[in-house]
C-alpha cells in the first residue's frame, strides 16, 4: 500500500508586505475611529433631540385634549344630575296622578246591589 493517507506538508509563507499594512490599520483603527463617532455622537443627539421635541409637543398637545374633555365630563355631568332630578319630578308626578285616578275608577268600578 502506498502512502496517500499521509498528510500534506503545508508550506508556511512569510508574511507579505499587505498582510503587515493591514495589520498595521486594524491596529490604528480605534484611535481614529473615536473622531469620525463624534459626529455620528452628535447625530444621534440631535435625532434624540428632535424625538424629544416631537414628544414634548405631543405631550402638550394631550393635555390640552385632556383639559377640554375634564370639561366636557363636568359638563354632561351637571347635564345628567339636572335631568335625573328632571326624571325624578316626573316620575313623582305621575305617581301622584296614578293614585287620584285609581281611586276614582275604584269607586265607579263597583256595582251596587240591590
Amino acid at each position: 500500500m502506498g502512502c496517500y493517507n499521509r498528510p500534506r506538508f503545508q508550506e508556511r509563507r512569510l508574511p507579505d508586505l499587505r498582510d503587515l499594512t493591514n495589520s498595521i490599520t486594524l491596529a490604528k483603527l480605534p484611535a481614529e475611529s473615536s473622531p469620525l463617532s463624534l459626529p455620528l455622537a452628535a447625530c444621534k443627539d440631535t435625532k434624540t433631540l428632535q424625538e424629544n421635541e416631537q414628544l414634548k409637543a405631543q405631550v402638550a398637545e394631550l393635555q390640552k385634549e385632556n383639559g377640554q374633555l375634564g370639561n366636557n365630563l363636568e359638563t354632561m355631568t351637571a347635564a345628567r344630575d339636572a335631568l335625573t332630578k328632571e326624571n325624578e319630578a316626573l316620575t313623582a308626578e305621575i305617581k301622584a296622578r296614578k293614585t287620584k285616578h285609581s281611586g276614582t275608577k275604584a269607586a265607579s268600578r263597583k256595582r251596587r246591589r240591590r
